[in-house]
């Protein structure tokens, strides 16, 4: 924000003459004020008088709790477009590269993927060898967990063979930190080896594997993908209305994509979470005249919103809602907002459709919508005080307005007001003295603090871009051989994966990630790719 010092000279010279001495000819500003003040007071007071009785005493306040609701819903839904529509491309993602890599590895050791339900015993090292890429995805998202399920299980021979898979689920505790350099990853599902190769603590309700019994998320992308097998992957994809795994406590939802060889066979499924504690910090509704606003994702079936297998964010009434895990039926009122009736509650709101499949999916037919509600009664309550409170103020503002006329004059009000705007003239505003007037001395005050937080940023950002020049300078220096190897990293792949990509050993691609480290000033492939995320951020060419 800038002050009054910076305005143009034309405009100042000109705003100076309008506001000429105190003794000039005409109405005094002290009379103008008092002749302003009643007018505007007597029109407001008998314009909303006048409203009120046309349209009925609690139009006011719902048209303003209708307007607050939307600018909510706009927020909400734009960001669960962005999220769910980045979680599905990186579901996708790693589907093609997961697929690929499986399929290599079981043709290394003489089968083919989907073959791997009649060879259990090579069931660990398959899953195994992909642990490093799932972490990578799962670092890489800002989701609460990722999985993979096999077509096959450990056991063949056991009585709940047919509902068991092995697969590997990963757990992050702590999806929403700023940094993710030391992240608190669970193994939920997966060979134990697994944890102990790697560092990894069980999880609290882990179990080896998966139980499919009633697992949509895992059967619906594998039909859809074998009884499609001309469509892509972007097209397969499937997000799994609120669920709770068997076995576990905390409610997720799902998307998963079918894992499909070179010849069209569908050997497995994999994908992304989110928790429903993820969905609440990261959607909350924040609104300080509605404590119990929240905010729905829920599958849309006909005129209801399934709220069985929805997510909710916000506090108390939220849970409320959550006890009444029915079909809210949708009634479109006269003039404000939607009802949304269970069998318990009533809520008022507005919602909108959110598109999570493409055009052409096997699933676009599944609707979606995200919705801010509130318990009807808080809406009728706050619309009442509102108008109360409303008329209430303007009849003492009419009483106040007037008796504040006669006394505030030239000494009381006018001097003082144009001494202060005299002093937002001056360009040091931290050095200007103080008008006695609060309202002044807190603008005055928040334009110098406003000036120097922006200084701060401005700094700041000097800085950041500063490392990332410099990171692009030294990059610059990497050899041919170092700079493909770099390129490998950029794109997600491993040590190992690098060196069958450039038909190199792992000692020579350990040789040149030391010299990469060194020469762009990083300590680990994890700092390095934070640097290409950056870049791509900002918008440059790594």
């Amino acid at each position: 924000m800038k002050s009054l010092s910076t305005m143009p000279k034309h405009l100042l010279k000109s705003w100076k003459q309008k506001s000429g001495p105190a003794g000039a000819a005409g109405i005094s500003l002290g009379r103008r004020l008092f002749v302003f003040l009643t007018a505007v007071v007597l029109t407001i007071i008998f314009g909303v008088i006048a409203i009120l009785l046309l349209t009925g005493t609690f139009t006011a306040g719902l048209a303003e709790s209708e307007k607050m609701l939307g600018n909510e819903l706009a927020h909400a839904s734009s960001e669960i477009s962005r999220q769910y529509g980045l979680i599905s491309l990186q579901t996708i993602d790693f589907a093609e590269k997961l697929a690929a890599s499986i399929e290599a590895n079981a043709g290394r050791l003489g089968i083919p993927a989907a073959g791997l339900k009649e060879h259990p015993e090579m069931l660990e090292e398959i899953i195994s060898s992909e642990y490093e890429r799932a972490l990578f995805f799962l670092q890489l998202s800002k989701c609460s967990g990722i999985f993979f399920i096999l077509d096959a299980t450990v056991n063949p021979s056991l009585e709940s063979a047919s509902v068991s898979r092995a697969g590997l689920y990963l757990k992050n505790m702590e999806p929403n930190i700023i940094s993710s350099s030391t992240p608190n990853i669970l193994l939920l599902r997966g060979f134990p080896a697994i944890g102990r190769h790697n560092a990894l603590h069980l999880h609290s309700q882990w179990t080896m594997e998966f139980d499919i019994s009633e697992a949509p998320y895992y059967h619906k992308p594998m039909d859809a993908a074998a009884a499609n097998p001309t469509l892509p992957p972007s097209r397969l994809y499937y997000w799994n209305g609120a669920l709770t795994l068997p076995g576990t406590s905390e409610e997720i939802m799902i998307c998963s994509a079918p894992l499909v060889d070179a010849q069209g066979n569908v050997f497995g499924v994999c994908g992304f979470e989110v928790s429903a504690m993820l969905f609440k910090l990261t959607h909350m509704p924040v609104n300080s005249n509605y404590s119990r606003l929240f905010c729905v994702l829920a599958p849309v079936r006909k005129d209801s919103l399934n709220l069985q297998r929805s997510l909710l964010a916000g506090g108390y009434s939220a849970r409320v809602a959550a006890r009444d895990r029915t079909m809210l039926q949708i009634i479109k009122n006269r003039r404000y907002f939607y009802s949304y009736r269970g069998s318990q509650s009533t809520y008022l709101g507005l919602h909108e459709p959110v598109e999570l499949y493409p055009e052409g999916s096997v699933f676009t037919g599944e609707q979606w919508a995200v919705a801010i509600m509130i318990p009807q009664e808080d809406i009728v309550e706050a619309a009442t005080y509102l108008n109360v409170l409303l008329i209430s103020l303007l009849t003492l503002l009419v009483i106040a307005g007037v008796i504040s006329s006669f006394v505030l004059g030239q000494k009381l009000f006018i001097k003082p007001i144009t001494s202060g705007l005299d002093l937002l003239k001056t360009e040091n505003l931290a050095a200007a003295p103080k008008t006695k007037i609060p309202e002044l001395d807190g603008l005055i005050e928040f334009l110098s603090v406003r000036n120097k937080e922006l200084s701060q940023k401005v700094k700041q950002e000097n800085i950041s871009l500063a490392l990332l020049d410099q990171f692009m300078e030294n990059m610059e220096q990497l050899s041919s051989a170092e700079r493909a190897v770099f390129d490998l990293y950029a794109e997600g792949y491993t040590a190992k994966e690098i060196a069958q990509q450039l038909c190199l050993s792992i000692n020579t691609i350990k040789t040149h990630s030391k010299r990469i480290y060194a020469k762009l000033n990083v300590a680990s492939r994890e700092e390095l790719l934070l640097y290409v995320q950056l870049l791509k951020e900002t918008g440059r060419k790594s």
